[in-house]
């Protein structure tokens, strides 16, 4: 699984022109791709990570001040623009694939206490964020 993590101030994401998901306080904004070999496991070792992160204000993590997190999907986080000048998505999962897992880690950040706002699977997301330092973090597993 692939991260890319965002200390926010706040932020929220769209689809067809009504809001989905959002925070509107410090926390995290959380883009999540998944490729063909990911299991479970490392949905829940991903939620962890992300659960105690020290990346806020502080160095205090999200389960340090019960900071909010919008997890989103992306599956363009497996794009490969090495060769040309066209990315090709052959490394990320398939939507039958990554949903479940994507779902798997909202469900354990959950599980450990977290208040979790989503995006919408597959949808034609517009997120907006108003990113704080700016720190932003790729957490590869």
């Amino acid at each position: 699984m692939r991260a890319v993590v965002q200390r926010v101030s706040s932020a929220s994401v769209e689809v067809e022109g009504r809001v989905v998901g959002a925070i509107s306080e410090p926390g995290l904004l959380v883009l999540v791709g998944v490729t063909h070999t990911d299991t479970r496991a490392e949905a829940a070792k991903l939620a962890a990570k992300l659960w105690g992160l020290r990346i806020l204000h502080g160095e205090k993590s999200c389960s340090d001040v019960s900071a909010p997190l919008l997890v989103i999907s992306q599956f363009t986080l497996y794009g490969d623009a090495r060769k040309g000048r066209r990315p090709t998505w052959q490394a990320a999962a398939p939507g039958a694939v990554a949903e479940p897992l994507v779902e798997a880690v909202v469900g354990e950040l959950r599980g450990l206490g977290a208040r979790v706002e989503t995006g919408v699977f597959g949808a034609d997301m517009k997120v907006a964020l108003v990113n704080d330092g700016p720190i932003t973090l790729v957490l590869d597993l």
